[in-house]
């Protein structure tokens, strides 16, 4: 079993607060990982370490087996991000937003790939607009754009729906677990909509306060927590009305 980030113990400590606190997890290839919790959790204290613009204060991270601090640039090339909050340059436009990127990603045949892009996110004709001047949801979509240039084999989606409606929700959703399913991508997925993760996440790994407080499938938390949805879960364990570190 090959795992694409495995993370033992990890903590990251800022004066006065522990942002991440032990955590453990591994992402298998081709599986889709949720990373939950409300805001101030520690996701993208995670993420960021993950992506090798933090360094732990303790703990191991691996990803494809690498350091991500001492192997960042090796690492770069088969890895991606996106997040909802994270703007690309919005004086340039989109078209050339996603030539810079696919010249830092050494992308062959870019505008093939950019041209294939931006119809399967349904933004072909805003190609010449000027970034700055797209609506949230199309900003969201810009970013995906941007985090699946190089084919990677591993990418990071903060919020990767918090701006769009729920057809393009869904057409996003599927179409991220359609070329999942079809490059054998592995995916770590942050999101507080808790029935998009059911739909589309294999595990789930529920952080509070830096603490984990559960993970397994979908199904298993529901079961851990007697509940009927994620959501309700998720509830439970923020008002903390659980205990820490419970597995199925």
């Amino acid at each position: 079993m090959e795992y694409l980030i495995e993370t033992h113990k990890l903590c990251k400590e800022y004066p006065g607060v522990l942002a991440l606190d032990s955590l453990s997890m591994r992402l298998e290839r081709g599986k889709i990982i949720g990373l939950l919790g409300p805001n101030g959790a520690g996701k993208t204290t995670a993420i960021h370490i993950l992506l090798g613009l933090l360094e732990a204060t303790s703990g191991e991270v691996q990803v494809f087996g690498l350091s991500p601090l001492k192997e960042r640039h090796s690492i770069a090339k088969h890895l991606n991000f996106s997040s909802a909050y994270v703007q690309l340059p919005s004086n340039l436009k989109v078209i050339e937003n996603l030539t810079i990127f696919s010249k830092i990603y050494n992308v062959p045949n870019a505008k093939k790939k950019i041209s294939q892009l931006l119809g399967l996110f349904e933004i072909e004709h805003l190609a010449k607009r000027v970034t700055g001047a797209l609506s949230a949801g199309e900003k969201t979509r810009l970013n995906l754009a941007k985090g699946l240039l190089n084919d990677p084999e591993l990418l990071l989606l903060d919020e990767p729906t918090a701006s769009l409606d729920p057809e393009m929700a869904d057409t996003v959703r599927k179409t991220l677990k359609k070329i999942q399913r079809e490059k054998n991508l592995g995916i770590l997925y942050t999101s507080h909509n808790m029935p998009e993760v059911e739909e589309i996440c294999d595990h789930v790994v529920f952080i509070n306060q830096g603490k984990t407080i559960a993970q397994g499938t979908p199904a298993d938390i529901t079961r851990l927590f007697e509940t009927r949805t994620l959501e309700q879960a998720f509830i439970k364990i923020v008002r903390g009305d659980v205990i820490c570190g419970k597995s199925p």
